[in-house]
C-alpha cells in the first residue's frame, strides 16, 4: 500500500474502538479528523 501524502484524503476504513464498536471514517463525514497511532506499539524493540 502506498503512503498517504500530506493533504490527500485518507482511504475508507473501519476499525474497532476501545470498546470494541466499529468506527469508520464515514462516521466523521464533513468533520476534521486527526488520525494518530503508534506503529511500534505492542511490538518488540
Amino acid at each position: 500500500m502506498a503512503l498517504i501524502e500530506v493533504g490527500n484524503q485518507a482511504p475508507a476504513f473501519s476499525r474497532p474502538n476501545q470498546d470494541g464498536a466499529a468506527v469508520s471514517l464515514d462516521d466523521f463525514a464533513g468533520k476534521y479528523v486527526l488520525l494518530w497511532w503508534y506503529p511500534k506499539a505492542d511490538t518488540p524493540g
